[in-house]
């Protein structure tokens, strides 16, 4: 039977086994717990096996002592009992830390989406691949005896630093490879046929993180593809944050702030880029250069950026024309609430402002200055200077 069933005497607890499972509980509601069989066996085993380690190396570890020491000992294998213990205490702990470090990884490692696992898997493999092929030089060279401790080190350090690289390429570029692996794929045919058209990079510039609003942009979910901030740029930030002016000082940490709450909010997707342009002179005509080569599109304030942009065919976002194109349209006859802010040129008008700035201005709204008040519009004006709606009360509509 792979199921079995025993009482305490008790009477407390009822104890059910099989051979993966063991499953504790009250007869009272609500009292369960589970034990993985296999999880807690695979625990004990990491445990024991550096407790062992411990132990041994302790243990062998005395031989190591001078001569001269050991002449001293009147106990030598008591010595190593001793030492062993106290290794195997060590060594204990030490598997407990990795045994927890192990857990951790597991969970995330089980969390992690298949595609994402794939990739970071081929990228960690190829830079250790890379590792081995450009260390091997290094080991075949001869060396004098002093150095040779180097050997290790720089085989430990390369391995590392590449398998870093790898899985940081793999995370970047790792949609392009799975298409390669996989062409026939859903999202590669739709892509062959121009169903669909991959999200280009965004490449932000200064003034477009110094104003914020690009943070909100994000958390909206309309910005799509990787965020792109060249090296160039948070150079440029932190010269203003760095500067003797007081506002310029303000603006570049403002900038800085911004884009730390970004990196943290959206790791994933933010990447500071090392690219940098030496025989070009000015951040604006770099972010061009930089956007037109990896065929990106540019994220501005700056109207004149925009203008020397789109003349070279570089794809240009602007967030003062996308705050225009969705600022709400009043109708005549639409209500508005509103502060009266001030009084007009006419003697019975009153003056107030929506919050994209756009100047409101309502017949016999002088006597509410300062106070809110329910308007209807009545028409609109575009100008010169921006756009003006006319309205009149709703209390005189009514009336």
């Amino acid at each position: 039977m792979s199921w079995g069933r025993m009482r305490c005497q008790d009477g407390k607890y009822i104890i059910k086994l099989n051979w993966r499972w063991f499953k504790f509980f009250e007869p009272i509601p609500g009292k369960l717990i589970f034990f993985n069989w296999k999880q807690t066996m695979l625990d004990a085993i990491i445990i024991i096996l550096f407790i062992l380690a411990g132990a041994g190396i302790g243990f062998d570890s005395v031989k190591l002592l001078p001569d001269g020491m050991l002449h001293q000992v009147t106990n030598v294998e008591g010595l190593r009992w001793v030492v062993a213990g106290f290794a195997a205490l060590f060594g204990g702990a030490l598997g407990l830390s990795v045994q927890t470090a192990y857990r951790r990884l597991e969970i995330q490692v089980r969390g992690m989406p298949v595609d994402v696992l794939l990739t970071r898997s081929v990228g960690l493999v190829m830079g250790l691949l890379v590792a081995n092929l450009m260390l091997a030089p290094i080991f075949i060279l001869p060396m004098p005896m002093e150095f040779t401790f180097l050997k290790p080190l720089l085989a430990i350090l390369g391995s590392v630093m590449f398998s870093y690289l790898g899985v940081s390429l793999a995370d970047t570029h790792g949609r392009n490879f799975l298409r390669l692996i996989n062409p026939h794929n859903m999202d590669s045919m739709l892509v062959a046929e121009g169903t669909l058209k991959a999200a280009c990079s965004k490449v932000l510039d200064t003034s477009c993180i110094i104003d914020g609003r690009i943070e909100e942009l994000l958390g909206t979910g309309f910005l799509e593809g990787q965020i792109l901030v060249p090296q160039f740029v948070l150079q440029e930030l932190q010269q203003l944050a760095d500067a003797a002016n007081d506002m310029k000082r303000m603006r570049g940490r403002r900038g800085l702030d911004i884009l730390n709450r970004m990196k943290t909010t959206y790791a994933e997707r933010i990447v500071i880029h090392a690219a940098d342009y030496e025989d070009i002179a000015t951040v604006d005509a770099k972010l061009v250069r930089f956007t037109q080569e990896i065929n990106g599109t540019l994220v501005t304030n700056d109207y004149n950026l925009s203008k020397v942009a789109n003349l070279q065919k570089v794809p240009v976002l602007n967030i003062n024309d996308l705050a225009q194109a969705v600022r709400p349209i009043y109708q005549p006859g639409d209500n508005i609430d509103i502060k009266i802010i001030k009084e007009g040129k006419e003697p019975t008008q009153g003056i107030g402002y929506l919050n994209d700035g756009t100047m409101v201005v309502v017949e016999e709204g002088r006597k509410y200055v300062g106070s809110e008040l329910r308007v209807v519009v009545t028409s609109a004006l575009q100008t010169s200077a921006g756009r003006m709606i006319f309205a009149r009360s709703l209390a005189s509509f009514v009336a």
